[in-house]
């Protein structure tokens, strides 16, 4: 690589938020004018080699991670040393990356892209399924019961955005012992991204990790962190059944419901001492 990876947090990664008039109605038929913070939403386009492949809707936080993690986890790098060079943009709303290789076949099945169920704006490529299916992940480390709801409790302490704005997904990658690293967005797999594009440019091993999130367990988001060999995805919210099928067909950990002391395992369950 010839360029330094950036520091976890810049001074223009600080939270999005804005202060902005609304009125509240109560039922009771009174009306109050209020000041509501709310989350900033900022297109941001992704440039690969010159070419553009995307426009990404997100809080405008760690775009390079962001850039970097969603280049990965669609196949057009397979690791640091495939990024020769990265910019960020603000002004224009631009992530310019710059790859070894020929990406050029990529960038054409991303044309045929499948737009998902994902809020913000969920994209995955599922041509890529047949390759990962045939390479289910092996069992590796085994996670204890009790850090499964630990460290969900430690997301939603590490959530002040949320509790201000009620506008954003939180994301964390954890191991038994703590969480790690936490990113929050207003689309669930702009947060992903990020996380798998901070592992990629500072080489923070993913097989020992827990992604957990507050939204909802899709396809989607089956497929993207087993494609970066992700063993267990945890969230307070549901799965769905083509979720729990890809995660039982990638020996996948799948856990819903983390709250209120409880969790429910659709898959994977050997993982769990």
């Amino acid at each position: 690589m010839n360029f330094t990876p950036p520091s976890p947090t810049t001074p223009n990664d600080q939270e999005k938020v804005a202060c902005v008039p609304a009125w509240l109605y109560s039922a009771d038929g009174a009306v109050e004018q209020v000041r509501q913070w709310v989350i900033e939403e900022t297109p941001v386009t992704l440039y690969i080699n010159d070419r553009e492949i995307v426009t990404l809707l997100c809080a405008g936080r760690h775009l390079d991670e962001l850039a970097v993690g969603f280049a990965y986890a669609e196949g057009f790098l397979d690791g640091p040393e495939d990024l020769k060079g990265l910019t960020v943009d603000r002004e224009n709303g631009r992530v310019l990356l710059e790859l070894r290789g020929d990406t050029s076949l990529a960038a054409r099945l991303w044309n045929t892209r499948t737009i998902t169920s994902g809020c913000g704006k969920g994209t995955v490529f599922y041509n890529a399924l047949d390759a990962l299916l045939a390479h289910p992940m092996e069992n590796g480390p085994q996670f204890p019961v009790r850090a499964v709801w630990e460290r969900m409790e430690d997301l939603h302490r590490l959530s002040q955005t949320y509790r201000r704005t009620h506008g954003v997904h939180n994301c964390a990658l954890a191991d038994a012992s703590g969480i790690r690293l936490f990113r929050d967005d207003i689309g669930r797999h702009n947060a992903v991204d990020m996380l798998i594009g901070h592992s990629v440019l500072h080489g923070m091993p993913l097989l020992d990790k827990m992604l957990i999130t507050t939204g909802r367990l899709t396809s989607e988001i089956v497929i993207k962190a087993a494609k970066v060999g992700l063993p267990v995805l945890v969230s307070r919210n549901t799965a769905t059944t083509l979720a729990i099928r890809l995660a039982e067909t990638v020996n996948m950990t799948l856990i819903g419901y983390a709250r209120a002391g409880k969790f429910t395992v659709y898959s994977g369950e050997k993982r769990l001492g």
